[in-house]
């Protein structure tokens, strides 16, 4: 086995601990050698050599600092990058297929950006290395592979490569002026106004950057990435903050781009889109911020599959304990369930747009997922059950007590997060804070945190409140596969012990699918009219939304996990004509 030595420096507090508690507990320390010294940095330093592997050191340490890894026996012992002594290594590298679209998915933090960086040449490896070698070495390393041919053509400038970041909302901190004057300075092609066509963003062109919202400035940053002339395509997470139709849009635009010139790669989340564009997936596992394999390629139905059972078969290593399956739930029956509250017709007029509500009821221990376009009103119903909002034409009380998660989280607050889920922490150790791994985060202050940090300290918080009804709007951005459904199989949890009712709100159709009881669906007209239909049953849920975006879908015969079919393939023709968009 190869062994690897992380010491994570954010946690690492050597006086907080007594004075290096890992050196003094160290058995090959106590004999005379050194194995745990003291960094130059003032952290603990680990010597990999002449560590044996007794994990003494990671179980003493109090802020769970260290980790010992004993990596896969077939792994080469030279990382392709290591950002340094005792930091994350990254072990293999995705390809890229001329004419097809290459998917990777894996949890957050096992260096998935970091390999797509390496591709997109924004980040040279250094195998290992304290500093960066040359393409030769590289190339070298590579021999009798796929990657050596890729890095040649690279050397000899024969790629170029244009690269679409995870996180577009910076855009905003470094980017100033308009839509259109960005999108122009960087056309290579002299295609805006066809582009900003086929990605429906010809009404913000004449927009300030910094006034657009979420969903407008991840299409404008994939507009300004294939406005670049380039024959590799890299998108890094390129659904978030879309909503379902924006996310098949997406997919269809990003599938057209890959042709027998140009190769593109993807990182994506939603398995449903990831499914629907991607020819090839590649499987990256790990642990997360210590290291990062990339697996051999698959077709993606395969490779999907594969990471849903979380076993490789070719490389004989089960990355998760437990394979995750899509049982098919029967019907939720409201005939012996409580009604908890309901709410009668009502509408809310904000500016040119309007909100109409249908009435509806709630039932006690039950998920209600709700679905819809960006723009269509949904934030505003759960702002009006919450209290934050009042209709224009009656009075909304549930008469119970609401817990409510915006879908934007304010992350400028100094304070410590232990302090932020100091209820959480008392009431739900084992049901949320243990599986959303959340100790890590109790030192580290808010506005330190990552995306999908602030998310699952947000989700929390929410879930710990002394409530009846918890609203949670989209609990799913930021959040890799592995830890949405771990939300919700938590969620489903606090339902069924904690009698409460859960609303939430997402764009996920496999998390809405996996969690949900009953579905309340809005359409409409995005920005000027939103209708309220439901809570509906799933399948009728499913299909009113289906229909309007103009897709079916059905069931893997392995994993069932919901699929798109292709548009104009006979169980497509068969389940629209029979009216069952929803699995058929």
């Amino acid at each position: 086995m190869t062994r690897i030595a992380i010491v994570r420096r954010d946690r690492c507090s050597p006086q907080a601990c007594g004075n290096y508690l890992c050196i003094r507990v160290c058995p090959v320390n106590k004999q005379g050698a050194d194995c745990i010294v003291k960094g130059l940095d003032t952290k603990a330093q680990i010597i990999e050599e002449t560590c044996i592997g007794c994990n003494i050191c990671v179980v003493k340490c109090p802020f769970d600092a260290i980790s010992i890894i004993n990596l896969p026996e077939q792994l080469d012992n030279s990382p392709i990058h290591r950002f340094g002594t005792n930091k994350y290594a990254l072990y293999s590298l995705p390809t890229p297929i001329f004419g097809k679209v290459v998917g990777i998915v894996g949890m957050n933090g096992i260096g998935k950006s970091t390999a797509i960086k390496i591709l997109a040449g924004l980040l040279q490896p250094n195998l290992g290395e304290t500093t960066a070698v040359d393409y030769k070495r590289i190339i070298d390393f590579f021999k009798g592979t796929e990657t050596q041919a890729f890095f040649e053509k690279v050397k000899q400038d024969k790629i170029k490569i244009s690269y679409k970041p995870q996180h577009v909302d910076l855009i905003p901190k470094t980017t100033s002026g308009k839509v259109i004057d960005l999108l122009k300075k960087v056309d290579e092609k002299n295609q805006t106004e066809k582009i900003a066509e086929l990605l429906d963003i010809q009404s913000i062109l004449q927009h300030d950057i910094k006034q657009i919202s979420g969903g407008e400035l991840q299409r404008v940053a994939i507009a300004a990435c294939v406005l670049r002339r380039a024959n590799l395509y890299v998108f890094d997470e390129p659904t978030s903050y879309l909503d379902i139709n924006q996310r098949l849009q997406i997919a269809r635009f990003i599938k057209d781009l890959a042709n027998e010139d140009t190769a593109v790669i993807v990182i994506e989340h939603d398995l449903i889109a990831l499914d629907y564009m991607a020819d090839v997936v590649h499987i990256m596992y790990g642990k997360e911020g210590c290291y990062g394999i990339v697996s051999q390629p698959k077709a993606a139905k395969a490779g999907l599959n594969t990471y849903l059972e979380g076993f490789l078969k070719e490389e004989n290593m089960r990355f998760r304990e437990l394979p995750i399956k899509f049982e098919i739930k029967a019907p939720f029956s409201t005939a012996r369930k409580q009604c908890l509250t309901s709410w009668n017709n009502f509408d809310k007029q904000l500016d040119k747009f309007k909100l109409s509500v249908n009435a509806g009821e709630i039932y006690k221990q039950e998920i209600i997922g709700i679905l819809g376009q960006n723009g269509i009103g949904k934030t505003t119903f759960v702002k009006i059950l919450a209290g934050i909002m009042e209709p224009d034409d009656a009075k909304i009380d549930l008469k119970m007590k609401v817990s409510y998660k915006p879908q934007y989280i304010e992350n400028n607050s100094e304070e410590l997060v232990i302090n932020i889920l100091h209820q959480a922490i008392a009431k739900y150790s084992n049901e949320i804070i243990k599986p959303l791994e959340l100790e890590p985060l109790f030192t580290k202050q808010i506005n330190q945190l990552s995306g999908g940090e602030l998310q699952r300290v947000a989700i929390a918080e929410c879930l710990a409140r002394d409530a009846t009804l918890f609203l949670l709007d989209e609990p799913s951005a930021y959040l890799d596969v592995e830890q949405r459904l771990s939300l919700s199989k938590i969620m489903r949890n606090l339902v069924e012990t904690k009698a409460i009712t859960l609303l939430v709100v997402d764009h996920d159709l496999l998390f809405l699918d996996y969690l949900s009881d009953r579905l309340l669906v809005f359409t409409g007209a995005p920005s000027f009219a939103g209708t309220s239909q439901g809570p509906f049953a799933m399948e009728q849920g499913m299909n009113t939304l289906l229909k309007e975006v103009n897709i079916t879908l059905r069931r893997d015969e392995f994993s069932g996990r919901p699929r798109i079919n292709k548009p104009g393939s006979q169980l497509d023709r068969e389940q629209k004509q029979t009216g069952k968009y929803y699995y058929g």
